[in-house]
């Protein structure tokens, strides 16, 4: 178990979406001393920029969290980007970590790293079964090779790192910027702008097969610090909330939520992604204790109403622009 209030704690990428929850977890548990690197000033492709942050923060603990990532259309724009810079990212910043003496350094994988065609419900035993899912295979792979480096330097130099595995993520704070976002919060934008509109039809990508399982952003980030508290082992664990739902059920949920009533039609030009994803939760549990508490709709109503009151905020009395 770790002392908080002895903890220093650097979370890269704790200005963004995940990252700022996690940050809040930590705040929570009083942890001595939070360093969140902002890449104006900490680039973390480059060794220079990680050297100036082990110096400047002195960790005892790190939680990498910092990635490019986005939903299908930005993979398949920016594969030699996310590739090159997630890879970057991680194989240096673990290494630099080790070599300075930092006591535990935890590494944040995504459940794009499993196999095309993965039995359901995903098990960590099934990780190297295959090759990834080709729309986000380069990003898959890159967060993937920080596994292999956690188990490799554990078992050379007896280094502390785990990788864990989560699940697509959703809630308050997300992106929805419809070029990079994932597909909550693309969903909720379009239905949102399409209900403003008076739209009849509202176009969505693939045919609504695909089955995909959400976990909440408090909950990921509960997991994420019980892992760093309690989990001392190089074997992946996926985080995940144990419930599946397709692509079709999503979307007719929140335009139910949104209020959006015109009819729903796919385009099945477009890539559907992943056949299926649900995750096997048990190893997160028996390892570190975690299970996610959030209700699915509950989180779904959440999500929804913070990206309202977000657009009213910024645009006042039109909260929702016509594009």
């Amino acid at each position: 178990m770790i002392n908080w209030e002895e903890q220093r704690v650097v979370v890269t990428g704790g200005a963004g979406f995940l990252g700022s929850h996690v940050v809040n977890v930590l705040r929570a548990r009083k942890a001595g001393e939070i360093f969140v690197p902002l890449r104006e000033t900490y680039d973390l492709r480059y060794q220079d920029a990680i050297l100036d942050l082990l110096n400047d923060a002195q960790p005892t603990l790190i939680i990498h969290l910092a990635a490019s990532v986005g939903g299908i259309g930005a993979n398949r724009a920016h594969p030699a980007e996310f590739f090159y810079d997630n890879l970057m990212m991680g194989t240096q910043l673990l290494h630099e970590s080790w070599r300075a003496g930092v006591d535990k350094f935890v590494a944040i994988g995504t459940v794009c790293a499993y196999p095309k065609y993965t039995p359901i419900p995903f098990r960590e035993e099934d990780l190297w079964n295959g090759y990834p899912e080709e729309t986000n295979a380069p990003y898959g792979l890159a967060k993937k090779m920080l596994l292999v480096q956690s188990q490799a330097y554990r078992e050379e130099y007896g280094y502390n790192s785990i990788f864990l595995l989560p699940v697509n993520l959703y809630g308050p704070g997300d992106s929805f910027d419809l070029e990079t976002s994932h597909v909550i919060p693309a969903l909720i934008r379009k239905c949102l702008e399409a209900e403003q509109r008076g739209d009849k039809v509202l176009v969505a990508w693939g045919d609504g097969s695909p089955t995909r399982e959400f976990l909440y952003v408090e909950d990921a980030a509960e997991g994420i610090v019980l892992a760093s508290e309690r989990y001392n082992e190089s074997d992946p664990v996926n985080l995940g909330s144990g419930n599946e739902i397709s692509i079709k059920d999503l979307l007719t949920t929140i335009a139910h939520h949104t209020g959006f009533s015109g009819r729903i039609e796919w385009d099945t030009s477009k890539p559907n992604g992943q056949p299926r994803r649900a995750l096997n939760t048990d190893r997160a549990y028996e390892r570190f204790g975690f299970r996610a508490t959030t209700d699915f709709d509950e989180g779904l109503r959440r999500t929804i109403d913070w990206y309202r009151q977000t657009l009213a905020e910024q645009q006042g009395p039109k909260s929702l622009p016509v594009q």
